[in-house]
């Protein structure tokens, strides 16, 4: 758990857990206090005896909980397998250039950040053709299941630092520009893991594009100097970034020091609860002082749904059979002609297809064809299904 612009957040999640230990403890000394179960032989069960419980020695968890010695076979009541490891076969050292080419990722420092450079017109031209697909124009969100790709911009700069203040209910916008706390983590994740069909196929001047599309859209400034059309970000200016959420999260996890942070913040109990730690006779007689979250927050974006039915959101007119299909697992590759399959609504592209006939088609797509996996590679479709939103594709462009 950690809390946002040095605000604590203490969820429901939370206290529902501390109430099932201290059930589970309260249970727990009860069963000790009882006498032994015995068997119709009157064979008393054998148990772990609680001369052999293991001693904390003294570390923490990343959590925050003690860390035991494991004795005789057992790390407090669970067993361990103490069996001799040996014949493990870890495949053979890397090359030089083979760590080169995986490792890219980019630190907040600098470190790994290569040179180039790349415009936001350039970045523009790139996202509508490889990532409006996915996150929508100007990276407002897909539509249908595209949806789950991740809405890019929109936040309000100051949502986090007073969404806590007065009575404010409002959520954090989890975009780029209100919740990302650095931008080497954006220029990262680009380079190594976008576009989602076609990953490390950017360029570094092309992810600097990208990025400074993205970073524009969500009305960051740099050094001052709002990101227009022409704006070209490069290493230099890149490094005078400093994104508004950059101080929002605490503990600190950047740096060498972040696993000792987060271990120093979770052993507190008073950063998120109003005690100290304890698993047995933890209230001695007294009631539990549970602290309830005063300002509930709710308007999440994207919204946090508990929805577990499978009811079907209400349409303004008749939905095509193939169109959910298309969504799920074709529009990925068919929403535009990037990937070099026939774009859904393309009517010349589709009427080549369609040359050899509508069951040629099927099939292809079905048994896959070149790049084209079987069936979009979700085999879970049965063969009418698929064929259903082909009949979509075809059906949008007439």
């Amino acid at each position: 758990m950690f809390t946002l612009d040095r605000k604590k957040i203490i969820s429901s999640a939370l206290v529902a857990s501390v109430i099932l230990l201290g059930t589970a403890c309260n249970a727990s000394t009860e069963t000790e206090k009882a006498p032994a179960k015995t068997e119709t032989k009157t064979e008393v069960v054998k148990t772990v005896p609680e001369t052999q419980a293991t001693a904390a020695t003294g570390d923490k968890g990343i959590d925050g909980g003690a860390v035991y010695t494991i004795k005789d076979g057992m790390y407090t009541s669970y067993a361990v397998n103490e069996q001799a490891k040996k014949d493990f076969t870890f495949g053979r050292t890397p090359s030089k250039t083979e760590e080169a080419a995986w490792d890219i990722d980019v630190m907040p420092d600098g470190t790994g950040l290569p040179e180039g450079s790349g415009s936001v017109e350039d970045g523009d031209e790139i996202y509508e053709e490889q990532c409006a697909m996915c996150h929508g124009d100007f990276g407002s969100g897909g539509k249908g299941s595209r949806s789950t790709y991740p809405t890019l911009s929109g936040g309000e700069h100051d949502s986090l630092t007073y969404q806590r203040v007065g009575d404010n209910t409002d959520g954090p916008k989890r975009v780029i520009g209100s919740y990302w706390p650095q931008a080497s983590t954006l220029f990262w994740y680009v380079q190594s893991g976008m576009p989602f069909n076609h990953p490390k196929s950017l360029s570094d001047d092309e992810t600097y594009a990208v990025v400074a599309y993205l970073l524009s859209i969500n009305e960051i400034e740099i050094d001052g100097e709002e990101m227009d059309d022409e704006y070209v970000l490069d290493r230099e200016k890149f490094m005078k970034i400093k994104m508004p959420n950059e101080d929002g999260f605490i503990p600190v996890i950047d740096g060498p020091d972040g696993p000792a942070n987060v271990k120093k913040f979770l052993a507190d109990p008073n950063n998120y609860g109003n005690g100290t730690r304890c698993m047995k006779d933890c209230l001695e007689g007294e009631k539990p002082n549970i602290v309830r979250i005063k300002t509930e927050i709710n308007a999440f974006e994207p919204p946090m749904s508990v929805e577990r039915s499978f009811k079907e959101a209400e349409a303004s007119g008749p939905i095509h059979p193939g169109q959910k299909v298309y969504e799920s697992s074709c529009a990925a590759c068919h929403a535009t002609d990037a990937m070099g399959a026939p774009p859904s609504g393309d009517k010349a592209a589709w009427d080549t297809k369609l040359e050899k006939g509508i069951d040629v088609v099927y099939a292809n797509g079905i048994n896959g064809i070149n790049a084209m996996p079987p069936k979009g590679g979700n085999m879970t479709l049965t063969d009418d299904q698929f064929k259903a939103a082909v009949d979509f594709m075809i059906d949008s462009a007439k």
